[in-house]
């Protein structure tokens, strides 16, 4: 009886060390490859708007990278409407290279049409929201690729700051 307890034993650590092979195996071939380099299109949205004392804005352009690779940001052209006026268009070549997963701001400056102007300056006074929409594209590339237009449509609300006149965000 315990002849036959030591070949279970045996056969038992034979089939562990082929597991346990196995195993490796299959983890290291998983491995082969990298690690999964996804590009996902890129987002723009306002994080915040300063209105200046000659009536130009001063956009903080938030660049969202969702790729799970470092995107280099080449060229901005998104025309901006707040309200239901046109306020012109946000142009800008930031040359800015946003991290993994991540997002970065761009400052870019405008001479917002007339009727943008004044519904900002009512939602200011007012203190009130106001809804903008942004549309165009963003230039972008992946570190070792080259660059590619991504459309963008983005449509949210700003908000004015307490403590801060002139800005909303």
């Amino acid at each position: 009886m315990q002849r036959w307890k030591v070949r279970t034993t045996a056969a038992m650590r034979a089939a562990m060390a082929l597991a346990m092979a196995s195993a490796t195996v299959l983890a290291l071939a998983g491995c082969a490859g990298g690690p999964v380099r996804r590009v996902s299109e890129p987002a723009a949205s306002i994080q915040q708007l300063t209105v200046g004392p000659d009536g130009r804005w001063t956009v903080e352009l938030r660049l969202q990278n969702y790729s799970s690779v470092a995107m280099r940001f080449d060229k901005v052209a998104l025309t901006l409407r707040a309200g239901t006026e046109d306020a012109g268009t946000l142009a800008a070549g930031p040359a800015l290279t946003v991290g993994p997963e991540t997002a970065d701001t761009t400052t870019v400056t405008l001479d917002p049409a007339a009727g943008a102007r004044i519904v900002v300056a009512g939602a200011l006074a007012d203190h009130r929201n106001v809804d903008y929409v942004l549309e165009g594209t963003l230039s972008a590339a992946a570190q070792d690729r080259k660059p590619r237009d991504y459309k963008v449509r983005r449509a949210s609300a700003l908000s004015p700051v307490p403590g801060l006149p002139g800005t909303l965000r």
